[in-house]
């Protein structure tokens, strides 16, 4: 079964740090775009970063330069590290793979949802 395992969130202070993980399980051969979205109470869905396989990165306005996402491509990993963490950051973070190949069927491409964490940020 291919599914994404999303690690990392937590409660922090403002101004503090997290790093989140997210692991693509399964018989997959390859990936296009990872990414990190996020979801407050009340609002909409907004994408966070994503990162192609080659690298290439893209980032929401309201986290250029505290945020950082990378990615592992031989273990199906990417990573968001934040830092400078404010209060409007809270939310749940839920990560995105497209594009996913998987050997049962390689012909078909697959995009993936992980479960999402919690990211608190609270004095």
């Amino acid at each position: 079964q291919v599914q994404l395992v999303e690690s990392g969130g937590g409660l922090v202070q403002p101004g503090g740090s997290l790093r989140l993980s997210c692991a693509a399980s399964g018989s997959i051969f390859g990936i296009n775009a990872m990414g990190w979205y996020r979801q407050a109470p009340g609002k909409e869905r907004e994408l966070v970063a994503a990162i192609t396989s080659g690298g290439s990165t893209n980032y929401a306005d309201s986290v250029k330069g505290r945020f950082t996402i990378s990615r592992d491509n031989a273990k199906n990993t990417v990573y968001l590290q934040m830092n400078s963490l404010k209060l409007e950051d809270t939310a749940v973070y839920l990560c995105n793979a497209d594009g996913v190949g998987v050997w049962e069927a390689p012909d078909v491409r697959y995009e993936l949802w992980g479960r999402g964490t919690q990211v608190t940020v609270s004095s």
